[in-house]
């Protein structure tokens, strides 16, 4: 009999339908765009180029598994290079919204659509807002209709004091609304606000509404929000006059109150969600660490960077470790829609491949330290962090104390690099005695590694310190293939395993990933740049375009907070170790998820810092996470990467690029610099770029 994850598969592949190619000639214009040659598109294929030729003239189609990854490379291919737009058919929408959208469509879809408000112009930016004749004899062009008509004006809009809501594509709406009910009113059933869904079985993002200091005190907000308590736990209080008007116009709020970020709601309606995201720009609501810069802009420029944020990676919904928390369950939706053979009723069931929707402890050795699990136990725990690792000065040779310069090499967003293909437990760990290592399955393990001879100028890879190990100790599954790849050795004591597995992250990479590449591609640092051009490149990107520059720092501090979140502490110093705390009530806090994706970044680390010393004979001289620093006879990292006597990068080594997991410049000084702090006991790479490195744990 087939298992009931069989049987969904199957019926979720009948759902999805069969993977719709482009045609012929469009496969033909978008390898050509793309500048691949027949061959080498088969060399990657592992095919023929015949059969690829066959492909591009329509007299044969790829089959799985082939067909899948063709369809992904030619999908990657249409987003960099869209075909030239043809000429415009007859619009059955108006480019100016002048009344209801007339459109088959679903309930929903035709109630928001209908709602849609007039477009009309205020200075340079289209305006929608209520008609008003006065004004509409000037107005401009709308933006292209949205693909989905419920939401015809995006995600999101800044409110400035004036009433005028900053949208993306540069719209702007006039609002109405003058106390926070009548907005959430108004968001809801007349700005054609939202964003879909990012999977089918999951939900729509809610609309957005940010704040200017000057909007928050329109609607009788205060302009700053003060108080003693650590940012995160600042809001207004209960009986502050917005939150009785909300309460009286029977909206609900959040256990987290009405902070910088505020979820104002009502229990949903025939399966129609009503709920609105504030965010108050004047109470830090975007730091701006992730988000630099972005406070002081001005609305219209602030709506842009959020809008691009949005569209590429998700709606904001707080920090950018929580909108990278959000995007796992939106991406990987923990139930999906089934209908039941005995009433024929539609329910709701486990969607395989998610975290479900119940929270999951973990083992003992996985867990922090305060978790009611890891109360009493004596076994030890797990100790899967980033690197932080200074060589022993005494192990610096005479010719390296004499080059002048010490170089630091950043590897791009390192955990996402690090989270590709990552195969991760999906069920509760399951306790073994003497099991035999298995690579494949996840888990911690307890083995001894105490007796490994590594070349002390590299840090251990075993240890986030980078010193040897002492004696047993728990390993992630990544960190012990590798002692096996290196010819050690791996006799576990004791294991905690998980026996569902599946590569949940697979879709949170791909989405970020596509969004860091595109953002830098907006900064004119473009994949098809040779060495010199994207040093050159990395060197002003920030200046091409301040906007775009805060979007790729917020996709940056996504990917670690995201990680971060995955094990989060507990807040507050009321707190008592052995108590729970609200994260835990979550599917999404797996401390083992968050180990595995930092062993392998670690793992990873190490083994470029290996080949490059088997290839140059040099070693770092401190790493940092995902930034190591090397002594250079030049300014540049060309002047020590090793190449191929072609003038490759070496396959294996740190290589430049935009790609995540190949490197950056992080910063360059002087090595009688770096030789004095390491002196000192002090890692240069924490301090290359010039200031301290910001932690990777996440919010």
């Amino acid at each position: 009999m087939p298992s009931q994850e069989e049987l969904f598969d199957a019926v979720d592949a009948l759902l999805e339908g069969e993977p719709r190619l482009p045609s012929p000639a469009e496969r033909a214009r978008l390898r050509e765009a793309a500048g691949i040659t027949q061959a080498r598109l088969a060399t990657a294929l592992q095919s023929t180029p015949q059969t690829v030729k066959n492909w591009e003239n329509g007299r044969s189609e790829p089959r799985p598994p082939r067909l899948q990854a063709y369809l992904r490379l030619l999908d990657g291919w249409a987003e960099r290079y869209p075909a030239p737009a043809a000429a415009p058919a007859p619009a059955a929408v108006p480019k100016a919204f002048t009344g209801p959208v007339e459109q088959p469509a679903e309930p929903a879809m035709a109630a928001a659509a209908t709602a849609a408000p007039v477009v009309k112009a205020k200075g340079p930016l289209a305006v929608a807002g209520p008609s008003a004749p006065s004004r509409r004899t000037a107005r401009k062009t709308a933006p292209p209709p949205a693909a989905d008509l419920r939401f015809p004006h995006g995600p999101l809009v800044v409110l400035d004091g004036d009433g005028s809501a900053y949208g993306v594509d540069g719209i702007v709406l006039d609002c109405p609304a003058t106390t926070v009910p009548e907005l959430v009113e108004w968001t809801l059933k007349e700005s054609g606000l939202g964003a879909p869904r990012l999977n089918r079985n999951g939900k729509d993002s809610d609309p957005l509404v940010m704040l200017t200091a000057a909007a928050a005190v329109k609607l009788g907000l205060p302009e700053r929000l003060e108080g003693h308590e650590q940012r995160r736990s600042l809001r207004l209080p209960e009986d502050h006059p917005v939150v009785k008007q909300l309460a009286k116009a029977k909206w609900k709020l959040t256990k987290r109150g009405f902070g910088p970020w505020a979820r104002i709601y009502r229990p949903a309606q025939a399966g129609q969600r009503q709920c609105v995201q504030f965010a108050i720009l004047s109470w830090d609501a975007l730091d701006a660490r992730s988000w630099p810069g972005v406070a002081g802009m001005e609305p219209a420029e602030v709506a842009r960077v959020l809008g691009t944020y949005a569209a590429r990676v998700t709606t904001p919904r707080g920090s950018t470790a929580t909108s990278g928390l959000e995007l796992m369950t939106a991406l990987r939706p923990p139930t999906r829609a089934v209908k039941n053979e005995t009433t024929g009723e539609w329910e709701s069931a486990y969607h395989p491949g998610s975290l479900g929707t119940e929270p999951m402890d973990p083992a003992p050795p996985e867990a922090p330290q305060e978790h009611p699990v890891a109360q009493g136990w004596t076994g030890g725990f797990l100790d899967e962090e980033a690197y932080q690792w200074v060589r022993d000065p005494q192990l610096l040779s005479d010719e390296e104390c004499l080059l002048p310069y010490a170089v630091g090499l950043d590897l791009n967003t390192a955990f996402l690099a690090a989270a590709a293909r990552l195969v991760v437990g999906l069920s509760g760990p399951d306790h073994f005695h003497r099991p035999k290592f298995n690579k494949k399955v996840p888990g911690s393990w307890l083995v001894d590694l105490s007796g490994v001879e590594l070349d002390p100028r590299l840090p251990s890879p075993f240890t986030p310190s980078g010193q040897r190990p002492t004696g047993p100790a728990w390993y992630q599954t990544h960190t012990l293939a590798y002692a096996q790849e290196l010819g050690f050795d791996v006799a576990p004591i004791e294991a905690f395993l998980r026996r569902e597995t599946g590569a949940y992250l697979d879709p949170w990479h791909d989405r970020l990933r596509t969004a860091y590449a595109d953002t830098l591609a907006d900064l004119g640092v473009t994949v098809d740049l040779d060495d010199r051009q994207f040093l050159a490149a990395m060197e002003h990107h920030k200046q091409v375009d301040p906007g775009m520059a805060a979007v790729l720092a917020a996709i940056k501090a996504t990917v670690k907070g995201g990680i971060g979140k995955l094990r989060e502490r507990p807040q507050g110093r009321h707190y008592r170790d052995g108590e729970r705390w609200p994260a835990l009530e979550r599917p999404t806090w797996r401390p083992d998820i968050r180990a595995a994706v930092i062993s392998k970044a670690r793992v990873n680390m190490h083994r470029k810092m290996a080949n490059t010393a088997r290839a140059t004979g040099q070693y770092p001289l401190g790493v940092l996470s995902d930034c190591v620093v090397y002594a250079s006879p030049g300014p540049s990292p060309l002047d020590f990467l090793p190449y191929t006597t072609s003038g490759k990068p070496l396959p294996g080594a740190f290589r430049l690029g935009t790609t995540p997991g190949l490197a950056k410049v992080e910063g360059v000084q002087e090595m009688a610099w770096a030789v004095d702090l390491m002196e000192k006991g002090l890692n240069p790479a924490r301090h290359i770029k010039g200031g301290d490195a910001v932690t990777d744990e996440g919010e």
